[in-house]
Formats: structure tokens, sequence, C-alpha cells
């Protein structure tokens, strides 16, 4: 922990970007003592370059540029595990989501290909009110500027059907009955 710290000295800290990051999120970012459940419950801590207790020690200090830069709040999975567990209550998917907003608002966006695949993401959303993966997956790859490579289109189209033989993805999207609920959702927020 010391080490993480040590390194932080020559950014200043901006107070007013913590008091607006706990004002969108809603996170009672005070209550958090570092004791390390939510980087421990984490299953994709082992990928981000700063844990989910590290993130939170940054926003309290007013890291704007550290945190906002940062990997990890487009890697979190949004799993609710750390949040089920903290001691303290705090929403620390909230609070990633209302980092990912903030990065995207200020177009610091510094993370390659993982917005672009977020965004696919919440469009198949707003569009079926659930994740159809091939709708999801043809989405990315159409969005992502050429970042794929034609040659590699022949792998993903081996790979789709060999998981569509064995039943692990769906050709059309299945039907959910909560669609008009989150199209609700999609319009108030």
């Amino acid at each position: 922990m010391i080490r993480f710290f040590s390194h932080l000295g020559a950014e200043k800290g901006d107070p007013s970007f913590a008091h607006e990051v706990m004002e969108k999120s809603q996170a009672h970012l005070g209550r958090c003592y570092q004791c390390l459940t939510c980087s421990a419950s984490c299953p994709v801590a082992f990928a981000m370059d700063y844990t989910p207790n590290q993130i939170i020690r940054m926003v309290q200090y007013g890291l704007k540029e550290r945190v906002l830069g940062s990997s990890a709040i487009w890697l979190c999975a949004s799993c609710q595990t750390c949040a089920a567990r903290c001691p303290h209550d705090i929403d620390v998917v909230r609070l990633m989501d209302s980092l990912r907003e903030l990065a995207l608002g200020e177009r610091r966006v510094t993370a390659g290909n993982i917005p672009r695949f977020h965004a696919a993401f919440v469009e198949c959303i707003r569009r079926q009110g659930r994740i159809h993966e091939l709708s999801l997956v043809l989405r990315y790859l159409l969005t992502s500027g050429g970042v794929f490579k034609v040659r590699d289109l022949f792998g993903y189209i081996v790979f789709g059907l060999k998981m569509l033989h064995r039943g692990k993805l769906a050709l059309l999207p299945r039907k959910t009955e909560a669609r008009a609920a989150v199209k609700r959702i999609f319009q108030r927020t």
C-alpha cells in the first residue's frame, strides 16, 4: 500500500473532482478505510492498472488525470461483488459507472477498444433490453473503425460457428418482457 501512494506525490489533487464524483455516484467514499475487500473480491482486478480500492483512494485525493486515464474504470465487469461485500456499503460499481461517464464527457478515454466495446454493450441493452452476444460482437466489430484485420474475420466466423453448433450462441435475440422498462430507464438517464 505504501509503495502505491509513494509515487503519487508529484500529482496535485483537485478536491472539486472528489466532490463531483461523490455527487454524481452518490457513493459515500468517506466511509472507505481501505480494507481491500473490494479489490480482493474483484474477478478482474488482476487485469486492472489500479485496483478498486486504489481508484477510491485516488478519487478521495482528487487525482482526476490518473483516475480518468485509468483502464480500471473500463475493465470493471459491474458484477456487484465488491459492492455486496463492502463493509460500509460503498457502491463501487456505481462509482465506476460515474467515472466512465466523466471520462467520456471530458473525452479522456485512453483505454483503446474498451470504450467502443462499452458503447456497443450499452447500445445492445438499449435496443433489445438484454444482451444478445452475436449482436454485441457484430456491433463492436462494425464500429471499431477498422481496428480488427480482415484476415481475423475468418477466425471470428469459425469461432462463431463452433459456438452456434454447441448451442452457446443464439442467432436471434430472445424476447424480454422488461423491454419497455429498460427503454424507460434509458429515457430517464
